[in-house]
């Protein structure tokens, strides 16, 4: 079930938020881990199974690290705990990956299990890791009700794509959350502000992608709007759908960190992943690249700290090549940037600084929507016309007058100037007014297009 779809906006959401508010505070987070089940369920019956047996897991092993006395003992704890999630993640998220380039250098060739991957199984994982490090280092309490820590393991409005949700930062909400109708007001708003980013642009820029990928004449400027379009795509989809998790989040009386900060006026490729989903950097960051030593070890290390981060954040996103070399493309220009590349973009002109960070982040979006190299490299020449590439062609002039619009708002709407415009003093009557209609408005809409079985895709679906 995805949130842009009829179930969830006029059947699933009211019914739980309707059983949600009349039952007692003390029966609130029962009602949200059996929803969030159900919502799982709907997509994929199966795999309910495998997550309780992952919550069962991680809440055991929780206890046992709490109650060892002796540190050896709850760093063993910790180790089989985290070992258990992630042989779980690697069978069915990466096997297939492994058996296929171990078939590479085998003559006797190994058969692939040709298993389903479990939607969002990184991302609860991720968190149940996360929680057990946090209960081994004393950060948080362990938490004693398997229904609490059922319910923030599971919770449906950022169990499919995120934000990753720290334990840390929900584990007084999982007692007590406040609830009132501002609070709710807000949450709806910016449910309504992801839903139109979601269905309005990034799945009409997704249309656009899937035409450039079936066409065969292609050209120069095609190959742009193709580039531009695929990364303004990427932003709107997964931004979008961060922005309904948060709104859903504050409508059960729940606090989720922000997700994107607008990634595309970075001035640079260090700053772009600041912005850009926080909630995963912040993740390798804290988990992975300070426990071995950040910055503060010799350059050597720290280059191999720096380089198996992102080859795991690439591996994070898919068990495929090209995800693997999109992290290994990321992890070199931070290194270029942290060397020396940042001192000179911190002196150029404003502008300058910006477009070299699109450019590299545009380029990147080829690499992690590519399906093979012959096609990422044939990508990347064509925006500069290699390979006897025309300029122009009806067509791509055709889909250039089509997606203009388009094209407008989302680079517009990629940056701040609608917030500042709108959230100015001089507009706050303006806004109370016309805000109601403005939100109507886009959710008419957007219903209108997922009604009409408009193109729906998901691609943190993979994830």
């Amino acid at each position: 079930m995805v949130f842009s779809s009829i179930t969830f906006l006029f059947y699933f959401l009211p019914v739980v938020l309707l059983i949600y508010y009349i039952v007692p505070n003390k029966f609130k987070n029962i009602v949200l881990l059996i929803s969030s089940f159900i919502f799982y369920a709907y997509g994929e019956p199966k795999y309910v199974l495998l997550m309780i047996v992952s919550i069962v897991s991680t809440y055991v092993f929780g206890l046992f690290i709490a109650r060892s006395k002796e540190r050896k003992f709850r760093k063993l704890f910790l180790i089989l705990a985290i070992t258990n999630s992630l042989v779980t993640l690697i069978y069915f998220k990466y096997m297939d990956f492994i058996i296929e380039n171990m078939n590479l250098w085998l003559v006797k060739k190994i058969d692939l299990i040709n298993v389903v991957l479990p939607i969002g199984i990184s991302f609860y994982t991720f968190q149940m890791i996360s929680y057990l490090v946090d209960v081994y280092r004393g950060d948080v309490e362990v938490q004693k009700s398997i229904i609490k820590l059922a319910t923030y393991v599971s919770l449906f409005p950022q169990l499919i794509a995120g934000p990753i949700v720290r334990y840390g930062m929900i584990e007084e909400q999982l007692e007590n959350r406040k609830y009132n109708f501002e609070k709710f007001a807000i949450g709806v708003r910016r449910f309504i502000i992801g839903l139109g980013k979601k269905v309005m642009i990034a799945n009409v820029l997704a249309q656009l992608v899937k035409n450039f990928v079936g066409c065969y004449d292609k050209t120069v400027i095609y190959y742009w709007m193709y580039a531009i379009a695929n990364m303004l795509q990427i932003y709107f989809d997964f931004s979008g759908y961060s922005d309904m998790a948060i709104g859903l989040g504050k409508m059960f009386g729940f606090e989720f960190l922000e997700n994107f900060n607008y990634p595309y006026i970075a001035r640079s490729i260090t700053d772009f992943w600041r912005r850009w989903h926080i909630s995963l950097s912040s993740w390798f960051r804290d988990y992975i690249y300070i426990p071995l030593g950040g910055n503060r070890v010799s350059k050597i290390k720290w280059l191999r700290n720096v380089m198996l981060v992102w080859l795991l954040t690439g591996l994070w996103h898919g068990a495929e090549w090209n995800f693997v070399i999109w992290g290994i493309y990321f992890g070199i220009i931070l290194i270029i940037e942290k060397l020396f590349l940042n001192i000179y973009l911190e002196k150029m002109p404003k502008i300058l600084s910006k477009i070299y960070t699109l450019f590299v982040v545009m380029i990147s979006f080829i690499i992690f929507s590519g399906t093979d190299k012959y096609q990422i490299i044939c990508n990347i020449k064509g925006l500069f016309g290699i390979g006897n590439v025309g300029v122009i062609s009806q067509e791509s002039l055709y889909y250039f007058k089509s997606y203009f619009v388009v094209f407008v708002i989302a680079i517009v709407g990629a940056t701040p100037k609608f917030k500042k415009i709108f959230g100015s003093d001089k507009m706050h009557g303006v806004v109370n007014i016309l805000e109601p209609v403005f939100l109507l408005t886009i959710f008419i809409i957007s219903v209108s297009y997922i009604i009409d079985g408009s193109f729906n895709p998901f691609l943190y679906f993979r994830f």
